[in-house]
């Protein structure tokens, strides 16, 4: 990432805990879509997130890529964050992440040239290399069956990428004449005049790849803890160990995703995180839907194999009160060393995620701007 001021792109990557948060706490939203529940439903939810998000204190707020799975509406992460500038004010935007094999990188940056254009300084762009969905639908996305190409053609990407971003293609490049719009090169135009910012990178992963990758180019990572958990040390170990300082950053700067749900009674914990781990049951099955009631969930007969994935995946939930909610996500501070904390709240209603940070930022004192 090019810079004029390199201590700016430092400032926009890192945050500050607010309240007695260990680290700045930041939101995940999936834009999951509950039985019963639209999509417009969905969206609502999101907006009303973001603005609580924005008045407690929370660092910045990203939506996720997904794909052919109807309890999940973010499919265009793009569209979403352009929805959410429009009800915010402050708190930072971006994408968790767009999963770049599925774009041409000429389209992102001018998807995200322009929200930086709507949102000028509140724009982050997180990107990964997985699918975001099955082999099938990932074929129809890249119009291609060859898909192994486009995971190790990543850092290839990024690289074409990050030149439409800084409109510095070199000279003999057959893409020297194209340009990101908008972007730098309005700037050189007669009369022209180009915002100081530009989204910072980050890279997003559930294993070695893209720390190794993160940490060579110096770029901030986030580790997707929430469902690859055995894998969240050895790879912020590989990051931190393969960090090289850069332009954007002087020293590692790691967040992890964290599944996180409070509520305002221990037993009815149990029973939200249980209908969103019966909704990961179908996913890894092959029957995607949308999220099941609680009710749903209880009368639901789990078979010895379901059983066992239901128990180690809410494992690796923090749910609760809200203290003991805190007390989770202190300890997997502690242990991980994270320098943020991104909550994503998976359930079956919009109202019962709002909840849940509400909680968490009281539990933490986080301000009530």
């Amino acid at each position: 990432m090019a810079a004029d001021d390199p201590s700016k792109a430092r400032h926009e990557i890192r945050g500050n805990a607010q309240g007695t948060a260990p680290v700045p706490l930041s939101v995940l939203d999936l834009v999951t879509v509950g039985a019963g529940r639209t999509a417009t439903d969905a969206l609502r939810t999101s907006v009303e997130m973001s603005r609580l998000a924005e008045t407690r204190g929370f660092h910045r707020y990203w939506v996720a890529e997904h794909h052919s799975m109807p309890g999940v509406a973010s499919s265009s992460p793009a569209v979403i964050l352009a929805h959410l500038a429009a009800h915010t004010d402050r708190i930072r935007l971006g994408s968790g992440g767009v999963m770049l094999p599925n774009h041409a990188p000429l389209v992102i940056a001018e998807q995200f040239g322009t929200l930086e254009a709507m949102a000028p300084g509140r724009i982050d762009l997180g990107l990964g290399r997985a699918p975001g969905t099955d082999g099938a639908t990932a074929a129809a996305l890249r119009r291609t069956d060859r898909l192994h190409e486009g995971a190790d053609d990543f850092p290839e990407q990024l690289a074409e990428l990050t030149r439409f971003l800084d409109d510095d293609f070199p000279d003999g490049h057959r893409y020297t004449r194209i340009h990101a719009v908008p972007g730098p090169v309005q700037a050189t135009s007669p009369g022209g005049v180009q915002s100081p910012h530009r989204p910072p990178i980050w890279l997003l992963g559930s294993s070695g790849f893209s720390a190794r990758l993160a940490g060579v180019l110096g770029l901030p990572f986030a580790f997707a803890h929430h469902f690859s958990a055995q894998n969240t040390l050895p790879a912020l170990d590989l990051y931190r160990d393969s960090f090289q300082p850069s332009e954007v950053l002087d020293a590692p700067y790691a967040l992890i995703g964290v599944s996180a749900l409070a509520t305002d009674d221990e037993k009815e914990a149990r029973r939200q995180v249980l209908a969103a781990a019966l909704n990961m049951v179908r996913l890894r099955t092959g029957r995607p839907g949308l999220v099941p009631t609680p009710e749903e969930a209880e009368a639901y007969s789990f078979n010895s194999l379901e059983r066992d994935f239901i128990d180690s995946w809410n494992a690796n939930v923090v749910h609760g009160t809200a203290d003991q909610v805190r007390t989770g996500l202190d300890d997997l501070q502690k242990r991980t060393g994270a320098d943020e904390l991104m909550i994503t709240a998976n359930a079956h209603g919009g109202d019962v995620r709002v909840r849940s940070y509400e909680l968490i930022a009281d539990a933490y004192g986080m301000p009530r701007a």
